[in-house]
């Protein structure tokens, strides 16, 4: 049995995977003033050490002696992407297929022992992976955040809640875009497709991968993405608001459009970003990001994006209109965020002269 060799990706950077609505989502995060600041406040609450002490407690750490096959995947991964971190994984007890990452300067993988249960070899290694591409991207940071916003009493924050709830919905926005780049990164580190295609079967439910069948799947996802009526596009938007992830049928149609337009056989033929010849910007990524929403306006048949289109035969005005629109609701967040960063600061100086 021939065995299909990996190719390695030397210096790859992970800006020649991600998706556009990723890129635009976290850039909008990231440019939010004041947002700095919560994040600090929220992250002293706890630390990376207090989260990691909580899986060494409570979950099996992975090591060339407890779950090889584990470590030996994330190996070949590393090898994969030639990156220069190997991440700690954690098995956990969980009856839900899913994994994570958290962390912030030495993220780590969060495996739920479900997975183990329910996915052969390949498609473990592919979910290992998925995590691994969104250490690569980042976005461990911003994972942690969610995860302290959604494990924490709001009530101890000192800030507004309808501005703690708002913050959540941004983020859980990215939070949904970034599973699109981390999809990328899993087929990448496979190779193929085929296996993430039944990953996400399983997701939806296919237990047993013999009792349904590819073909029929992609048509349902695209049953599902052919319901464009107005009540069917706001039925879309409010079912989807809280996710973590976005709906395993999109995600299979964006996963099939992006190895089929060509990028995927790019990458695997050497043509990609290399690590040491990139240097970030802000505004190519936010051009990149902008001509991605314009094209998906214009493009699209949603009754929304068809409304929103024709309230103006420029879109880049509709755009500035909007964002005019929302500049006070901006400044009024910053300034309440800016607040209650001095306040906690001050109530944790009293804290510790109490202390000590």
């Amino acid at each position: 049995m021939l065995i299909k060799r990996i190719k390695r990706f030397e210096e790859i950077d992970p800006k020649s995977w991600e998706h556009p609505a990723d890129k635009a989502a976290l850039s909008a995060v990231k440019q939010l003033k004041g947002i700095d600041d919560f994040f600090k406040v929220l992250l002293s609450l706890t630390s990376e050490k207090s989260i990691k002490l909580l899986m060494l407690a409570s979950s099996v750490k992975v090591t060339d002696k407890q779950y090889a096959c584990l470590d030996r995947h994330i190996n070949d991964i590393v090898e994969t992407f030639d990156w220069n971190y190997k991440p700690t994984i954690f098995v956990t007890q969980s009856p839900i297929m899913n994994a994570g990452v958290l962390g912030v300067k030495e993220p780590f993988i969060i495996l739920n022992n479900a997975v183990l249960k329910q996915c052969n070899e390949a498609e473990v290694k592919a979910i290992l992976a998925h995590e691994m591409g969104h250490i690569m991207s980042g976005h461990s940071l911003y994972k942690t955040i969610i995860w302290l916003l959604a494990n924490i009493s709001i009530g101890i924050l000192p800030v507004p809640s309808f501005v703690v709830y708002g913050i959540l919905l941004v983020m859980s926005e990215w939070n949904r875009k970034s599973e699109l780049s981390a999809d990328r990164a899993e087929i990448l580190a496979l190779q193929n497709e085929e296996t993430s295609y039944n990953l996400l079967m399983k997701m939806a439910g296919a237990d047993d991968l013999s009792q349904v069948n590819i073909n029929d799947f992609f048509l349902q996802a695209q049953e599902y993405e052919n319901k464009k009526t107005l009540i069917d596009s706001i039925h879309k938007i409010l079912n989807s608001a809280w996710t973590s992830h976005p709906y395993p049928v999109i995600r299979l149609q964006e996963l099939k459009s992006w190895a089929l337009s060509g990028s995927f056989q790019s990458i695997l033929e050497g043509n990609y970003i290399r690590r040491e010849y990139h240097e970030e910007n802000v505004k190519e990524e936010f051009d990149e990001a902008y001509k991605y929403y314009k094209d998906t306006m214009n493009n699209s048949e949603d009754p929304i994006f068809q409304f929103a289109g024709k309230m103006s035969d420029n879109v880049e005005n509709t755009v500035n209109e909007i964002v005019k629109g929302f500049e006070p609701i901006k400044e009024n967040i910053e300034n309440e965020l800016g607040k209650a960063a001095e306040a906690f600061k001050e109530k944790l100086k009293g804290f510790m002269n109490t202390s000590n």
